[in-house]
């Protein structure tokens, strides 16, 4: 009977059996980790909570310095704009002092600024004097206060607004009180704004709040600041001094303090520690402020330091609170945690069978990896420790040219040649983790392959010394492809360096062609210019008509052969020349190039409309050349025009590029025969026309390209023609429209 209850010995109790004493160990031990697991994960977050509280205080107090520092930056440009006004004139009168500062609207924009001055900076020699200007320009009697002989004075002039209470700071020698006098020095030498010490304002109403600063900024004659501080000194006239409370610079800054929130105390610490205001509330009696702050920060001179102060704990950080009630939760939850534990170990026996399962999983996942390696396309290889082979797949014997049973116990490194145009092996580690290799094998017969291998470390059964598989792949026919591409990048490179060396020795022999040109062919044309000027003088007289006029006829040639050797050249050094970079103004270029025009031919009457503000960078010398021919063109071809009109302006193209314009009303021409405009020694009227060698749109056309812009051309016979060009960082007023479709006809009205 007993035996029936508790089972046989040796074996599993069944799955229904009660829970046996190590399961209760079990759930112990699992309610000790949860809780110690609760409690630590609750210190965490509750440390979190406290940097995140504190980061976020740290950052409300940053926000309030920033604040008050752009506040003190607005000072200082209220104290900047009197200097300009003092600068624009020699000495503003009271009047106009008066209406400037009206015109700042103080009370309204900066309620704590007391008022804007101008304090004057007079040597001893010069105070009767200063006092006579005063008088005589009618301002009433300046009477600097306090008494007595210094060698200098500094008494405010003005000081707007003026109330009951400041009325009588007019005339009152700064210099003579210390604090005053230190910012007043400091600000001329440094020749910066400079802010006082804490001093005590003069009271205006019931405003007890008396504790301000004033922001001088020195003001030097001709309103530039001299280089060091003796010349200062000697130039100084003066300075502009704004005057500000700080309980109410606080309060126009962060606004009115709330009833819970953040509380500091402003020190000014540059000499000794001064308290200069404090903001917020405090903490209640009892309570204690979560987290401090304090920063420095440099005011003109001036050294301040704020303490910041949070509010009590509760409230700086009240998540904390959420965080005790998810720490009851998460003891509850450990409580529960135990119960599961329990649970678990009562399913003990189910896990038997669930592993049971699972080692039939794992035979059958063996299964799997036979039947991939036996019937894969790509030779994998099993080795040992030592390198040995363990076990091959058919597709590893094709490649070797063997049987898989003939490899067995073969060292896999044998099988392999060192190839030298590949690089260095890898050490044969398999504890280096997967890595790849390209090496030169050899197939039974003598034959070599290149196959790639993949090296990849695999775990053995229990007992089973295998440490590493190796695929092996045929690559020979695409290593081979590789080497014909490289052997073709050779033949390439050959080539290009063939076709260099030409291009030099082209380039050589148009210097020398240009060389000869320049010079040899120029001294026959001399020889027959010469000779034939010599013939006219001392045998004119033995030809007739007829001869005369042949003999011109040769003269005319020869002067024609030499003008087109000129052009020749020219063409050539614009291919050769050096480009020089610039800003280049084309609007005064074209200027110069139209007056050179009227300067030539003063009788032509031409309308002439050149658009303001076109600047290119580019080559300035070629530049001229280039508008030199395109105005010269319009100006020559406009000469048979009684109302002859040319323009030179800027406009936006297609693409959105700044396209210059040259339009004429000239003699313009067939459109069929653009593409002739711009070779050389094309043309497309005839020489008893106008004048030319056709040369000139060839060298414009190659100045454009150089650098690296286009030009095109459009007109029509009888109406004008009108040339398009493009210049890389080009910029201008663009005043005339944008391209259209109406302008593609190239007419000029």
């Amino acid at each position: 009977m007993n035996e029936a209850v508790h089972g046989e010995p040796g074996r599993s109790p069944p799955l229904d059996q009660p829970l046996s004493r190590h399961g209760y160990v079990w759930a112990l031990i699992v309610l000790v980790g949860a809780v110690a697991f609760v409690m630590a994960i609750w210190m965490i977050a509750r440390e979190r909570e406290m940097n995140s509280a504190r980061a976020e205080f740290v950052a409300s107090s940053e926000k309030t310095v920033s604040l008050l520092v752009q506040r003190l930056n607005q000072y200082e440009l209220l104290a900047r704009s009197g200097v300009s006004l003092v600068a624009s004139v020699a000495r503003p009168t009271p009047t106009q002092w008066r209406d400037y500062v009206a015109g700042m609207k103080l009370s309204e924009r900066f309620p704590a600024v007391v008022g804007l001055g101008f304090v004057g900076y007079v040597q001893h020699n010069r105070l009767e004097d200063l006092k006579r200007e005063w008088r005589s320009a009618g301002y009433g009697v300046l009477d600097v206060r306090p008494a007595g002989d210094r060698p200098a004075y500094a008494p405010i002039l003005y000081f707007e607004p003026q109330t009951i209470n400041t009325q009588g700071m007019v005339g009152f020698d700064l210099l003579s009180e210390p604090r005053r006098r230190d910012v007043l020095l400091r600000a001329m030498d440094s020749g910066e704004p400079s802010l006082s010490a804490p001093m005590q304002l003069l009271p205006d109403g019931p405003d007890s709040r008396r504790v301000g600063h004033g922001l001088v900024y020195p003001v030097y004659r001709g309103g530039e600041q001299p280089a060091d501080v003796e010349a200062r000194r000697r130039a100084l006239q003066g300075w502009v001094s704004l005057t500000f409370r700080v309980d109410p610079f606080l309060e126009s800054v962060l606004g009115p303090p709330a009833e819970e929130g953040d509380h500091f105390r402003l020190y000014d610490v540059t000499d000794r520690p001064e308290l200069l205001a404090s903001y917020g509330r405090p903490a209640r009696a009892g309570e204690q402020p979560a987290f401090l702050h304090s920063r420095e920060l440099l005011a003109y001179g001036r050294r301040w330091r704020i303490d910041f102060e949070s509010p009590p704990l509760h409230r700086a950080a009240p998540q904390l609170a959420t965080l005790d009630q998810m720490l009851q939760l998460g003891l509850f939850s450990a409580l529960l945690l135990s119960a599961i534990a329990g649970v678990l170990a009562h399913t003990e026996a189910r896990a038997r069978r669930l592993a049971e399962r699972m080692t039939e999983d794992f035979r059958r996942s063996e299964m799997r990896f036979r039947v991939a390696m036996q019937y894969s396309a790509i030779g994998k290889a099993m080795l040992d420790s030592e390198g040995k082979i363990v076990e091959v797949n058919p597709a590893f014997g094709e490649i070797v040219g063997l049987k898989p049973e003939a490899l067995v116990g073969v060292p896999f490194e044998s099988m392999f040649d060192r190839d030298p145009s590949l690089p260095p092996d890898p050490p044969f580690n398999f504890r280096g983790g997967v890595y790849r290799a390209t090496r030169r094998l050899r197939r039974e017969g003598g034959i070599s392959r290149h196959v790639q291998l993949t090296y990849a470390p695999i775990p053995g059964n229990l007992g089973q010394d295998i440490t590493g598989l190796v695929q092996v792949e045929d690559v020979t026919e695409r290593l081979l492809a590789e080497a014909r591409i490289r052997a073709l990048n050779r033949t390439l490179e050959a080539r290009v360096e063939a076709r260099t060396r030409e291009l030099k020795q082209a380039n050589q022999e148009l210097e020398a062609f240009a060389y000869s040109v320049s010079h040899d062919l120029r001294a026959p044309l001399r020889a027959i210019e010469g000779f034939s000027r010599i013939l006219a003088e001392r045998y004119g007289a033995r030809l007739d008509e007829a001869g005369i006029g042949y003999l011109n006829r040769v003269r005319k040639a020869a002067a024609r052969m030499g003008e087109l050797i000129e052009a020749l050249l020219k063409m050539s050094r614009l291919a050769r020349s050096e480009l020089k970079l610039e800003r280049v103004d084309l609007t005064r270029m074209a200027t110069e190039v139209i007056e050179e025009l009227r300067m030539a031919e003063p009788q032509r009457q031409v309308d002439v409309v050149i658009a303001p503000g076109m600047t290119v960078t580019g080559d300035a010398t070629l530049l001229r050349n280039l508008l030199a021919n395109l105005l010269g063109n319009a100006w020559k071809f406009t000469r048979q025009r009684e109302r002859a009109r040319i323009e030179f302006h800027s406009r936006l193209n297609r693409e959105g590029l700044v396209e210059y314009c040259v339009r004429d009303n000239g003699a313009g021409f067939d459109a069929a025969y653009a593409d002739k405009l711009f070779r050389p020694f094309q043309r497309l009227h005839g020489a008893n026309e106008f004048a030319g060698h056709g040369i000139g749109l060839a060298s414009v056309k190659r100045i454009v390209e150089r650098h690296g812009g286009s030009i095109r051309a459009e007109g029509q016979e009888g109406v004008g023609a009108t040339f398009y060009f493009t210049l890389p960082g080009a910029s201008a007023q663009v005043e005339a429209p944008a391209y259209s479709a109406e302008d593609a006809g190239g007419s000029v009205g």
